[in-house]
């Protein structure tokens, strides 16, 4: 039976060690996206041309991510999370020193790969150090990197290119980078049963599923990044690029489900509790990534926010995630965790139903505690998820039930940030059609409003010849307002729906018998 040492470090000292560089690498990755206007105008290049900068980045993110279970298998734990480490800070500064576009995405695709293997490294490392009865406090810590980091990105990235240069968002990743390598060097191990498997099987290595793997997913990738820009269908690029990635991605599923050596190990998704965590570990990506995003351009679309008044208005939920993770930690322990997630589950649809209740006027503290209600679920899912993964599972299997995990998570993401995009796009069109339609001269409250509103304009000065257009124009800018606002309120109605759906799927998981831990805790 395979054996884990104990680890030479007070675990919590292994537990913030490895911590740090994932929190970096998830902070990166919103910290960039405020500062794509002085990219773009540093570097003469298009809006459209800079937003290369991030899907540059997701894409080779994208790739690693499921392969990453099978190079630490292959490398040796340790030394894949050190090369990760080392990557993607050499990356950074690189990114920081770079004086054209072209060079920026090179060397972003390079911190990409980097950045992809830290998540799931550090969580396999954790269900390594920690018992399993300690393990809910172990992924608290992990969970903080996951969503709080994304929370205070955009604040200090508004900071940091407002008040220094956009080169010092990626600079800042160096002294971190380096402090992650000396403690990783220091605190981290492998344990016996990784150094008996590195290597394993290295001349019956599955290259059809590593090239499918980084054409499926990396393709995919680019389709719902770029979707929702280039008119999905209509763009032949991306009915093209559809195709290449679902054939690849059939292909992959296939294979991998098939060899004797997988890069993906497929065949874990038959345990009833592992499936049902994936399923639920999906929907978080939705969630958490979906509604990072529509806040944000809600504040600065509709209220006029800028992108640092916006992190101002989301940070306070961040601190609230903080606090909250130990305490989702604890719960799970004390109660039946298939409870805790559909509590979890419960709170996050209420909290996207109570968010359809902004307005045009809504002020900034309402905001705020807005976004901490939202936030408050988060952590009763993410936590008991991460723990129940483990359960029943061989120790062997660590590494690839991480990779999964957080691949099928960061694919929620992105899946369900272009579905909303486009969604808030296409309601927003349907609400205008919508409005303008009752906005006729048979229509005698319009006839009134539209008089007071020519008056108004002759009173300011504006000629009688002219007043009529101005009048056009203010109920123009009126008419787009409040179909902004409708579709906002529409999109926060979609996810509390989604979520509301999934109550019930963690009851379908095995409730952990003490057995099962008793024998998880003597194989540590």
């Amino acid at each position: 039976m395979a054996q884990v040492a104990a680890p030479r470090f007070n675990p919590w000292v292994v537990a913030m060690t490895v911590t740090l560089a994932t929190f970096m690498e998830v902070l990166d990755t919103s910290i960039a996206n405020v500062a794509l206007p002085h990219i773009a105008g540093n570097l003469a290049a298009t809006a459209d041309e800079s937003t290369w900068v991030l899907t540059s980045y997701l894409v080779s993110n994208a790739i690693i991510l499921p392969m990453s279970g099978w190079l630490s298998t292959q490398l040796g734990r340790k030394r894949f999370y050190m090369t990760c480490v080392v990557l993607f800070t050499v990356s950074s500064m690189l990114c920081g020193l770079s004086t054209s576009l072209p060079m920026l995405i090179f060397f972003r695709v390079m911190q990409g790969l980097g950045g992809g293997g830290l998540g799931p490294s550090e969580q396999a490392i954790l269900a390594d150090t920690f018992t399993p009865e300690q393990r809910n406090m172990g992924f608290a810590i992990y969970g903080m990197a996951i969503v709080v980091a994304p929370a205070i990105g955009p604040t200090l990235g508004g900071w940091i290119t407002d008040n220094y240069s956009w080169h010092w968002i990626f600079f800042i990743n160096v002294p971190i980078g380096i402090l992650s390598l000396l403690l990783t060097q220091r605190v981290v191990q492998d344990p016996p049963y990784l150094k008996a498997a590195r290597g394993s099987n290295r001349a019956n290595v599955d290259y059809l599923g590593i090239s499918t793997i980084a054409i499926g997913v990396g393709v995919l990738q680019y389709v719902l990044d770029k979707g929702q820009q280039l008119d999905w269908f209509d763009s032949r690029i991306i009915t093209f690029g559809a195709v290449i990635a679902i054939t690849a991605l059939v292909v992959m599923v296939w294979r991998e489900w098939t060899h004797s050596n997988p890069i993906i190990h497929l065949r874990l998704l038959k345990q009833r509790n592992f499936a049902s965590a994936t399923i639920s570990n999906f929907t978080l990506g939705m969630v958490l990534n979906g509604s990072t995003i529509l806040i944000p351009q809600f504040l600065q679309l509709q209220l006029g926010y800028t992108a640092e008044r916006a992190g101002w208005a989301l940070s306070p939920a961040g601190v609230v995630l903080a606090l909250l993770m130990p305490v989702a930690g604890i719960l799970g322990t004390k109660f039946d965790p298939r409870k805790v997630i559909a509590l979890g589950f419960l709170l996050t649809s209420a909290s996207m139903f109570w968010m359809m209740r902004i307005t045009p006027d809504i002020d900034f503290a309402h905001i705020v505690w807005f976004r901490i209600f939202q936030v408050v679920g988060l952590p009763l899912i993410f936590i008991p998820i991460s723990t129940l993964s483990y359960v029943g599972m061989r120790l062997e299997d660590n590494n690839q039930i991480s990779g999964i995990s957080n691949f099928v998570r960061n694919l929620g993401g992105a899946i369900g940030t272009s579905f909303l995009v486009t969604y808030l796009a296409r309601h927003r069109q349907i609400s205008r059609v919508a409005l303008v339609a009752h906005l006729n001269h048979g229509n005698i409250f319009f006839d009134r409003y539209f008089a007071a509103l020519q008056q108004s304009a002759v009173l300011t000065g504006t000629s009688v010849s002219d007043a009529g257009r101005h009048a056009l124009a203010e109920l123009q800018l009126m008419v787009d307002a409040q179909a902004n606002m409708l579709a906002f309120i529409s999109t926060f109605f979609v996810l509390g729906v989604l979520v509301a759906l999934l109550i019930p799927l963690p009851f379908l998981m095995k409730r952990p018998a003490k057995e099962q831990v008793t024998a998880s805790h003597a194989m540590h």
